[in-house]
């Protein structure tokens, strides 16, 4: 019987997604029961009405997520970390293979954490038989993290680095230059809760001397902006 799995590639690199596009047929190809129907969105509202359209119908089995992606226009959406906890809310079974450029353990450790991905790799090491693997492993429910990602992990999950998506929302907008009384104009907060969130973000990036500009280069550091 054969088994359609919705999919959809998240992903604003065309090579990118030609390499998804050619491991999902050749899986396809050895394993004549399974067939993965493909759409593909390239930025944040792309990816967004995707997911909006296909609530209606349960249509995502499989996601290919990238984190750093153009942002929505709204700024509700600005990274594939958004995407991927909005995806996990609505479709609690839904796989996700997760693929970034970063390779900053903190901000490893935090897509772990807040995004839960079935899959995690690096760019720079993806290739045929990685990707295969992944995907082999993840539509079986058995969680894929390629070696490097492992060991970055390992290296520092003592560290908790564990931003939620209010946090991130506040770190992109002071990075666009936005100052903190402007905040509760784009984040549902009060000007004393986005003060408080402030303090813990300078005490979690250890920023002595608590001015935005250096909190956003601490951040940028870490891998989270």
């Amino acid at each position: 019987m054969t088994k359609l799995l919705n999919t959809l590639i998240i992903e604003d690199h065309q090579l990118i997604i030609d390499g998804y596009t050619r491991a999902l047929e050749h899986v396809s190809s050895q394993n004549h029961e399974i067939v993965f129907k493909i759409t593909v969105a390239k930025n944040c509202d792309d990816a967004n009405y995707e997911i909006e359209h296909a609530v209606k119908n349960n249509l995502i089995d499989l996601v290919f997520l990238d984190i750093s992606l153009p942002p929505c226009k709204n700024r509700i959406l600005v990274s594939g970390d958004d995407l991927g906890m909005k995806l996990r809310s609505l479709f609690p079974q839904v796989k996700i293979i997760v693929s970034t450029h970063l390779n900053n353990n903190f901000r490893l450790v935090n897509i772990l954490k807040m995004v839960k991905p079935d899959s995690l790799l690096l760019k720079s090491e993806l290739d045929s038989k990685n990707l295969t693997e992944a995907i082999l492993n993840v539509i079986n429910d058995i969680p894929y993290y390629s070696k490097p990602i492992l060991k970055l992990v390992r290296q520092h999950i003592s560290n908790d680095f564990n931003l939620d998506d209010i946090d991130r929302q506040m770190l992109y907008q002071l990075s666009l230059g936005s100052k903190t009384k402007e905040l509760p104009e784009v984040i549902h907060l009060s000007i004393a809760g986005i003060e408080k969130r402030k303090r813990r973000l300078n005490q979690i990036f250890n920023n002595e001397k608590k001015s935005d500009k250096v909190l956003i280069r601490l951040a940028k550091e870490k891998g989270f902006l």
